[in-house]
């Protein structure tokens, strides 16, 4: 996923992301001073960076995405070219860099991921993805118990 999310951010503005942690200790950072582009007026003050300034340049993206298509993940699944649950995982990486638990409750994970295992082997059938594709989302996928 890296590389087509890289592909895709490459026309964006180029501005460095505010740094969240000390290159030397690895401590947090503190933002004290913003500047205008412009007029070059400085205020000098103590600052929080924002939650979503947290994420790597890849889940910001996906975030966006998410956003764009109104939080449809098989929109997403379409536009990455990647597979729904693949979608689901990368997304909870970026809830994760955010700061909130990405677990499912336990009932609930067990039904995604029997609805996820019936998509996959429709999709077979319907021979959208071949054996080693379903073989592949189905390792991902785990177990169902």
């Amino acid at each position: 996923m890296k590389s087509k999310v890289k592909n895709k951010m490459k026309n964006k503005n180029k501005r460095r992301k505010v740094l969240e942690s000390c290159p030397t200790c690895e401590e947090g950072l503190e933002i004290t001073q913003l500047q205008c582009s412009s007029c070059d007026t400085t205020i000098q003050s103590h600052y929080e960076p924002c939650r979503f300034c947290r994420l790597s340049p890849e889940s910001l993206h996906l975030i966006e995405l998410f956003v764009k298509s109104r939080g449809n993940v098989k929109e997403m699944e379409r536009e990455l070219g990647l597979s729904y649950p693949t979608v689901r995982a990368h997304l909870d990486t970026a809830i994760r860099e955010l700061g909130f638990d990405a677990a499912a409750t336990p009932v609930a994970e067990v039904a995604d991921k029997k609805d996820l295992r019936r998509e996959i082997l429709s999709r077979l059938e319907e021979g959208q993805i071949d054996a080693t594709e379903a073989a592949e989302e189905l390792a991902q996928l785990g177990s169902t118990s």
